[in-house]
Parts: structure tokens; C-alpha cells; sequence
């Protein structure tokens, strides 16, 4: 390639010189230049850019036929060598800054996509820059492509979120949608003090909205059950205190003070089982309890309460033995069997059953009691629900004792499943 640039460079110069040196000749003798001569030193004037621009095009050929993604060896063109050893470290910083963005975009996908809360990136003109799945799950798309955010969500909540973050505000929003209830977190994304985007995060608090609103409904069902007997102890209390109360009648009044008591300490009793089943901190160890036997001394206990009522009880099985805090195991039994006395009826059943199943230790208690209904299955191991109120204060309950079960199989691994039908009654299986 030096030999062509040397030898074009050559071949003009001299003509040039040439051409010149023959005109000053003419011109200092006087002589006319004659026309072959004349058209002789016009030829060699023109071929001689031609013949330059020749050898320059193959001098370039080799430039225009080079990839600057993938240049040659420098061995090849050593009179190209330090701009193609450019061109390779060039490519290399290029290739390394590649695979950085490369791996970088990877772990913020891996990130976002695996995140429970939705998030979205957007430009200045609401235009989706990123998104991931759960963003889309929670507004309820089944995909995205692209375009506008409100092509998303066109509620006045998140409309209003990302107004006010392309306006350069943070903001918060709670957005309900599908039975379910979001939170909007919304922050603008600015440089050099101008906002170029919004970043949108959607949380979903449904479960926590209703754990706040269960723990709304506790307190004030705890408070209304705890007024209740109060409000008679303390009557009664006055009465006997002013001296309102007969001789004869005191007993009565005493047996009233002797039961409202009983069914507070029973109901705190209660309320702080479930606590420290909802904190897992209950303060017993762990070991072997048989649940037959139990069953079979709760029974005992209950019998005299069913007879009163013609009420026939009768245990099944055989011996079987969970792994687990045995007075909450009690409680679990004692419960599900007192409950299908108080709900039955005079002359009824009450059946229980501790066996095998697919190798699960297996409780079943059933009765021929009122039933429950089916829309109040789902709901029956609520806090304080009663399906009849009136009746379950009548015989004294709580409205927490199945909330205990569940609560007391689900600390030691185990299912339940209630089956009930009215005025036939009520089959409640465990599986430990």
C-alpha cells in the first residue's frame, strides 16, 4: 500500500514538473507551441489526476472493505497497524461495557420480577419505560404493550398518583380493585431539578387491611363480652351492697355472680390461647399425647351434661399418638366435643372417632345437632362469630372455641374440614 501511495504521488508531481518545465521553455524562447506537443501536455496534465485518483482508490479499497466490529489482524495491513489495534481495544472496552449493561439489566430483572410488589418505570410523558409481572397481576392484564401507563389502570386513585409524581410529588394512594385493596406509592424521578419520570410501586395490603380489621372486630367483641357479665356482677353487686337483696334470694344472686365470673375468666382464658397462637409463643414443650385417651376422658367429663339431655356419646378407633403441646391438643378435642353437645339436640348423637388415614393420625367428632348452615361454613372459625347468637350465649359460649381449633391445628401442621347440614348435623375431621 506505501508503494502505491509513493508511486501516485510520484507520477502527478512529475507531471506536473513536467508540464510546467516545457511552458517556462516555450515561454522564455519565444517559440509557439505547437499542437501535438500542446495536446501531449494536456493529456499527461488530465491522466495524471486520473491516474492519481486510480492508485488512491486502491490505496482506500482495503479502508472500505474493513469491519470495524471486526477488523482484521494488523498483520495483515501493517500500514493500518495502529489504527486496527485501535479499533481492537476499542471494541474490546466496548464489548466489556456491553456485557456489564448486559448482566446489570439481568439482576434488575431478576429483582423486579421476583418481587411480590408491582413496579413501573415511565417517562415524562407517561410512556412505559420498564414493568414487571406482578404490576401487571395486580392491576389485572394479562400483558403489557407498552404505550401509555393509563393504557393500564384509568382509575381516578392511580391516575391521580401519577399526575401528581410527574408534577414532582411524592404521593400515596390506595387503589381497590377486584375485591382486593392496593397501595399506591408514587415518587418522581428528576435530574438537574427537572422531573423525567415517575416510579410507580404497587403493594398489595388486602390481608393487612383485614388483619386490621379483624383486630377492630376483636377488641370490640372483646369489650362487648366482657360488658356483659360485668355489667351483672356489678348490679347484683349494688343490690346486695345497699341491702335491696332478701335473705332467701342471696344464693340466687350468688350462683348469677359465681357463673358471669366464670364466663370471664373462660373468655380471657381464651383470648390469651389465641394470642399466643397467633405470636407461636405458647409456653409448653412438645411431646408424645394420645389423642384416644384424650378423647376418651373429655368424654367422660361431658357425660353427665349429655344425659342430662338424652344425648348419647360413643368413641371409635384405637389408639394414636401427635407430636405436639398436649394442652393445646386438648383443648382441640375438648372444644370440638363440647360444641357437639351444647349444638345438639335432646335425644341426639355425639360420635368420635381417632384412626388412620394415608398414614395421618385421623380425629373425627360428629353430631346430629342443629347443623350450621353452608353460607356460614367459611366464616364459623371467625373470632366471635356466632351463626345464632342468641342461642350460643344462652349455652355459654365464646365464639372463640373453634377459632382455637383452627388456630391450634394449623400450630401443629394439621387440616381441617367442616361438612354440615341443618337440622342433621355436623362433621368436623382433622388430619395431623
Amino acid at each position: 500500500m506505501k508503494r502505491h501511495i509513493f508511486w501516485g504521488i510520484t507520477l502527478s508531481v512529475w507531471a506536473a514538473a513536467v508540464l510546467l518545465a516545457v511552458l517556462a521553455a516555450y515561454a522564455v524562447s519565444g517559440t509557439v507551441i505547437e499542437t501535438p506537443f500542446t495536446l501531449l501536455f494536456v493529456a499527461v496534465f488530465l491522466a495524471a489526476p486520473a491516474a492519481a485518483s486510480i492508485i488512491s482508490r486502491k490505496i482506500t479499497a482495503p479502508l472500505a472493505q474493513i469491519d470495524p466490529e471486526n477488523p482484521p489482524d494488523a498483520e495483515d495491513y501493517p500500514e493500518l497497524g495502529d489504527m486496527l489495534h485501535r479499533l481492537h481495544r476499542q471494541n474490546e472496552l466496548i464489548g466489556k461495557q456491553m456485557n456489564d449493561l448486559r448482566r446489570q439489566r439481568e439482576e434488575f430483572r431478576a429483582i423486579t420480577e421476583n418481587m411480590d410488589e408491582g413496579f413501573i418505570l415511565i417517562d415524562k410523558e407517561t410512556e412505559i419505560l420498564s414493568y414487571n409481572a406482578s404490576a401487571l397481576r395486580h392491576l389485572g392484564r394479562d400483558k403489557s404493550g407498552g404505550g401509555s401507563v393509563f393504557d393500564l389502570n384509568r382509575s381516578a386513585p392511580f391516575c391521580a398518583a401519577v399526575g401528581e409524581a410527574l408534577m414532582g410529588q411524592h404521593n400515596e394512594k390506595t387503589l381497590e380493585h377486584d375485591g382486593r385493596v392496593y397501595q399506591l406509592i408514587a415518587n418522581p424521578v428528576t435530574e438537574n431539578g427537572q422531573t423525567d419520570g415517575a416510579v410507580i410501586v404497587i403493594l398489595d395490603i388486602t390481608e393487612k387491611r383485614q388483619r386490621e380489621q379483624m383486630r377492630r372486630e376483636f377488641t370490640s367483641n372483646v369489650s362487648h363480652e366482657l360488658k356483659t357479665p360485668l355489667t351483672s356482677i356489678y348490679g347484683i353487686s349494688d343490690m346486695l351492697r345497699s341491702g335491696m337483696v332478701k335473705a332467701e334470694d342471696i344464693s340466687r344472686f350468688a350462683e348469677t355472680i359465681h357463673k358471669e365470673s366464670g364466663r370471664m375468666i373462660t373468655l380471657v382464658e381464651d383470648t390469651i390461647r389465641l394470642s399466643q397462637l397467633d405470636e407461636d409463643s405458647i409456653p409448653y414443650e412438645k411431646e408424645d399425647v394420645d389423642l384416644y385417651a384424650a378423647a376418651a376422658e373429655i368424654l367422660s367429663r361431658l357425660r353427665p351434661a349429655a344425659e342430662c339431655r338424652s344425648i348419647t356419646l360413643s368413641l371409635a378407633g384405637e389408639s394414636h399418638t401427635v407430636y405436639g403441646v398436649r394442652t393445646i391438643l386438648w383443648e382441640i378435642v375438648s372444644n370440638l366435643c363440647d360444641n357437639a353437645v351444647k349444638y345438639n339436640r335432646d335425644g341426639g348423637s355425639v360420635s368420635v372417632c381417632v384412626t388412620e388415614e394415608a398414614g395421618r393420625c385421623a380425629l373425627i367428632v360428629a353430631d346430629t345437632g342443629i347443623g350450621i348452615p353452608r353460607e356460614h361454613l367459611d366464616r364459623v372459625c371467625e373470632r366471635f362469630y356466632r351463626v345464632d347468637k342468641s342461642h350460643s350465649r344462652a349455652i355459654g359460649g365464646t365464639g372463640l372455641g373453634l377459632s382455637i381449633v383452627k388456630h391450634g391445628v394449623a400450630y401443629h401442621g394439621g387440616e381441617m374440614k367442616i361438612t354440615s347440614v341443618p337440622d342433621e348435623g355436623t362433621t368436623v375431621k382433622i388430619l395431623f
